[in-house]
């Protein structure tokens, strides 16, 4: 996929999932600057010229994403903050902060991947170990991942089982939350990049070193079912629960407002008020886990039949494409937010000069009408 030495090592043609060359259970004598080979019964092709080709351009396609991507992240994470939202919708806010993380490293890892950094001693020990086997690239696309599933969860609790959220989910339960998915994600991605990569002649070779071929069938299987299945079961279960509690919602709120009157009324358009507020937020949501299940579904199949021991590489076009479509999926994200969320969508537009910011005049009324009815409220309450 890219070039990392001026050294290019060709074992039975085949890549691992982060575009090293993939080679099972060498020998190898590991020091802590470097790993060399020993012993190998895989036949090996060593070519020390090379030219621009599909992966090279690849890999400046994917640094234009990570540099869209990560501008327009940060734009979306200031609407949020300009909006007042980064207190209400704080899992949303960290979705941004790993996705703006995801772009950075993108940026940083796949610069120094083109530039051909030849890896020495200690230094270029740890570069490999972090950087260059895209360890910390995939810490953050991986959090991204868990958190998506987190706020699922939140958002199918706030709606389904709003009186237990109520009580159990304040400000202080929400912050473990918001560092579940770091802490798991770089767990997981340092136990295996630690393990499974090497430093080879100066190059670095990220998750290829498998102990045999039954560990690297197994972690194919375990990626596929933990950061595709099971996070694709999340979505459409919750999601599923949250449109039909909605509906009944939506039901309940049209009776009362045919029967009732005045300040039951009032009362009613409040309550009808917010529950738009929180059907905007899940449709954004829905539409990011949908782009998720689609940009995502090529990489993790691709990944799973090479892990299987298919005939399918990792050095050919359709396996690009597949990855290419993944990393958008990290771009696209803040254009979903931008044009789909109201709050980050009124912040944007406020930020361009001579633009009238005039609400729709059914939006208006409610806020009126929610406004009256808190006020009733209040001096009923003065009065008791």
């Amino acid at each position: 996929m890219y070039r990392t030495s001026a050294l290019r090592l060709y074992l039975k043609g085949e890549k691992d999932a982060r575009g090293k060359f993939r080679y099972i259970a060498p020998v190898v004598a590991m020091t802590t600057a470097q790993v060399n080979i020993s012993q190998t019964t895989d036949e090996v092709t060593v070519t020390s010229t090379w030219s621009p080709g599909a992966d090279f351009y690849f890999v400046c396609a994917v640094i234009i994403i990570g540099i869209v991507g990560g501008a327009a992240n940060a734009v979306v994470l200031y609407a949020l903050v300009a909006s007042k939202q980064h207190k209400k919708q704080m899992l949303i806010v960290n979705q941004n902060a790993l996705d703006v993380t995801s772009c950075l490293f993108l940026v940083v890892i796949y610069t120094l991947k083109v530039s051909d950094v030849v890896l020495t001693g200690l230094l270029g020990y740890w570069l490999c170990m972090l950087l260059l086997s895209e360890n910390l690239l995939w810490f953050a696309i991986d959090g991204s991942i868990i958190n998506l599933a987190v706020i699922t969860v939140e958002r199918y609790l706030k709606v389904v089982h709003p009186v237990w959220s109520q009580n159990k989910l304040r400000r202080r339960r929400i912050y473990p939350l918001i560092a579940f998915p770091w802490v798991i994600s770089l767990i997981y991605n340092m136990a295996l990049s630690f393990t499974t990569s090497a430093v080879i002649d100066g190059a670095c070779h990220g998750v290829i070193v498998w102990q045999n071929h039954v560990a690297k069938m197994v972690h194919g299987v375990y990626h596929f079912l933990s950061f595709y299945v099971i996070i694709l079961l999340i979505f459409v279960v919750c999601y599923w629960r949250i449109l039909a509690a909605i509906r009944r919602q939506a039901s309940v709120m049209a009776a009362h407002t045919a029967a009732g009157s005045g300040t039951s009324t009032q009362s009613t358009a409040a309550q009808s008020q917010a529950i738009q507020i929180q059907c905007n937020v899940i449709k954004t949501m829905i539409l990011v886990c949908t782009f998720y299940a689609v940009a995502w579904l090529p990489e993790n199949v691709y990944y799973l039949l090479v892990d299987l021991g298919t005939e399918l590489t990792f050095n050919e076009t359709g396996y690009y494409a597949a990855v290419f479509v993944s990393f958008l999926y990290v771009c696209t994200n803040p254009f979903i937010y931008a044009t789909k969320f109201d709050p980050v969508k009124r912040s944007l537009l406020s930020l361009i000069p001579c633009k009238s910011h005039e609400q729709p005049a059914g939006n208006v009324a409610i806020w009126a009408t929610a406004t009256r009815a808190a006020t009733a409220r209040t001096v009923e309450e003065r009065n008791l």
